[in-house]
């Protein structure tokens, strides 16, 4: 699963305009833990991947640690910032704060703070760009293990600046002062995980008196991909989640631990439509044997017929010709249609005012029917096999199946 993690540059200080940076630094990686390749790009032209990143310095992170105070999660940042009001050096409006994840009001946590404004103007420029991003995270964050990681000299400083991450929070501290010892001397070494970018490799390990490993910002920013952190909450969290989420679900399927359901799938929806081809090959071979069966008894009853064209059509016509020619009566004709109005003929009432016959229907005007007159009619006429249809004043009897 491919990764794009993009590192986001510190927000600028000294009052200078805070405008997003023409290219983004970013690392991809084809499999998540090895840089596959990295550069810089302007947020248009940021590579593709399953999985998009960005980091924050530690320079722009304040970690503070307090009580969770219970609120509903729609006033939580409301609530996180009341807490820390005397802790911040900005404004309230001015800051983002995210929490912990996984702690629970009343619970003690740990609140990251940094400059709103900057953070939602770097996140927005990206995703303009067309890279949405699914977290923001923090190169260094609180932890269990002690560790100490020495970055480049920043232009107004001539020594590395370590950035010391342990239980109680993370600081960047000056090589050169003595804190940085005070903090460090009462770390067990055998417990410190030390590292340091490659510019300050050199002057670390002369500091520490001893070897160091050596990440660049391509290793660190994969590193940061294990953390449980992530930046995007309250006014800066995704608003698209349903679509994220069928993203992320979308990903996780195409992933190598899902290869064999997805051979599955295909296997199961090609046997379907080979199924389906099969059965739709059996019927259409059934449907001609019935049509050759139907034309071949035709032309064995009648075998002046020649073409066959309709063979059940034809087939009653020859019938309805021969049966004309015997002279008998089809049910079509209108003595039959008589003896089944004679036969469903309302008791007691007069005879008929008048009658038409047309092929195939008779038309009847009856004398003084009332209702149950009528239904009594058409009920003995349907028992017979025909139709009656009442078009007042004229009850008309027909072949066929009624109404």
């Amino acid at each position: 699963m491919s990764v794009l993690v993009i590192l986001l540059p510190p927000r600028p200080r000294g009052g200078a305009a805070m405008a997003p940076p023409v290219d983004y630094a970013y690392v991809f990686s084809s499999d998540g833990s090895t840089p596959t390749r990295q550069g810089r790009a302007s947020a248009s032209r940021l590579p593709r991947a399953d999985r998009v990143a960005a980091v924050m310095p530690e320079r722009d992170l304040s970690w503070q640690r307090l009580t969770v105070p219970k609120a509903p999660a729609a006033r939580l940042r409301d609530a996180l910032g009341g807490v820390l009001e005397d802790l911040l050096l900005e404004d309230d409006a001015d800051v983002h704060l995210a929490l912990e994840t996984g702690v629970g009001a009343g619970q003690p946590g740990w609140v990251v703070a940094t400059n709103k404004a900057w953070l939602a103007q770097l996140v927005a420029d990206i995703e303009r760009g067309g890279t949405p991003l699914d977290r923001v995270l923090p190169l260094s964050w609180p932890g269990p293990t002690p560790c100490v990681h020495a970055l480049p000299a920043a232009e107004d400083a001539a020594d590395p600046v370590l950035v010391w991450s342990h239980d109680d929070g993370v600081a960047c501290l000056q090589m050169a002062g003595g804190l940085a010892r005070q903090r460090l001397g009462a770390v067990e070494r055998s417990t410190l995980v030390c590292s340091a970018h490659p510019a300050a490799a050199a002057a670390t390990e002369r500091w520490l008196e001893s070897p160091v490993q050596v990440l660049g910002d391509a290793e660190r920013a994969l590193q940061a991909l294990r953390s449980p952190w992530n930046l995007r909450q309250f006014d800066l969290a995704a608003h698209r989640r349903g679509m994220l989420a069928v993203r992320s679900a979308w990903r996780h399927a195409g992933g190598p631990e899902w290869r064999a359901v997805r051979v599955g799938l295909v296997a199961l929806v090609a046997l379907q439509l080979l199924g389906l081809n099969l059965w739709a090959w059996q019927l259409e071979r059934s449907l001609a044997q019935r049509q050759q069966a139907m034309t071949r008894l035709l032309q064995d009853a009648h075998p002046q017929v020649r073409s066959v064209l309709d063979a059940p059509l034809q087939m009653q016509r020859e019938t309805d010709q021969l049966r004309a020619s015997a002279g008998r009566a089809g049910p079509l004709d209108l003595e039959p249609l008589l003896a089944v109005a004679a036969l469903a003929w309302p008791d007691g009432q007069p005879p008929l005012q008048g009658l038409r016959f047309e092929p195939g229907k008779l038309t009847l005007t009856p004398v003084g029917w009332a209702d149950e007159h009528q239904r009594a009619f058409g009920d003995r006429v349907r028992g017979a096999g025909y139709r009656a249809d009442v078009q007042a004043p004229h009850v008309v009897i027909s072949r066929g199946a009624a109404p």
